[in-house]
């Protein structure tokens, strides 16, 4: 069997990273495909477990030769999810979950329809986007303004998603989220129904 995308976007802030955290310690045969970014290394942050760090320089190059499945400028830094291990991972019938914004599910989304489960996480309210932005002190307050003008942009777009779970509560939203996760390895590809129908 073909493997399956999963993607989960939402504002930055919304508590992606921890419950992805804990779905890769639980789930197997998942690949987390790790997004290459210009932006600066955070305290806490290394590099192949939050992100690939990597010059302007280099990004450019790598758009030019189609290394990309997508990519994206965000707050003035680039992102972008590289192909070749994805194709690898699905080739290998594994699980890939993607942590990327509105604009790159849009693309993905183009490409990979048939075998694609999208989840939109978000905060119960801005105000509470807004106080765990500040109370995990990584940003100053002019970047923390930036995310949630962009945090209202992207809400804008939940309705393109499959699923929308609200984090308010952590345990729950875990729950939700394996839930989701569970379902989406049933999607199969024409492929995979021509093949179990042959053999049927």
């Amino acid at each position: 069997m073909y493997g399956n995308i999963v993607i989960i976007s939402g504002p930055s802030g919304c508590g992606k990273s921890s419950l992805i955290t804990e779905i890769l310690r639980e789930e197997k045969d998942v690949y987390f495909s790790l997004s290459s970014t210009t932006r600066e290394i955070r305290e806490g942050e290394a590099e192949g477990i939050n992100y690939h760090y990597i010059t302007k320089e280099q990004f450019k190059q790598e758009i030019g030769e189609n290394a990309f499945l997508e990519w994206a400028e965000v707050h003035g830094n680039y992102y972008g999810t590289s192909l070749k291990p994805i194709y690898k991972a699905l080739q290998e019938g594994k699980l890939v979950i993607l942590d990327i914004d509105v604009q790159g599910h849009q693309i993905v989304k183009k490409k990979f329809s048939r075998i694609l489960t999208s989840i939109f996480l978000t905060t119960p309210s801005k105000n509470e986007l807004q106080k765990r932005l500040q109370n995990r002190g990584t940003d100053g307050e002019e970047t923390i303004q930036r995310r949630l003008k962009n945090a209202i942009i992207e809400m804008d777009r939940i309705d393109e998603y499959d699923y929308l779970i609200v984090n308010d509560d952590f345990t729950i939203a875990l729950q939700q989220l394996r839930t989701v996760i569970k379902t989406s390895r049933l999607k199969p590809t024409l492929e995979d129904i021509k093949h179990f129908v042959a053999q049927w």
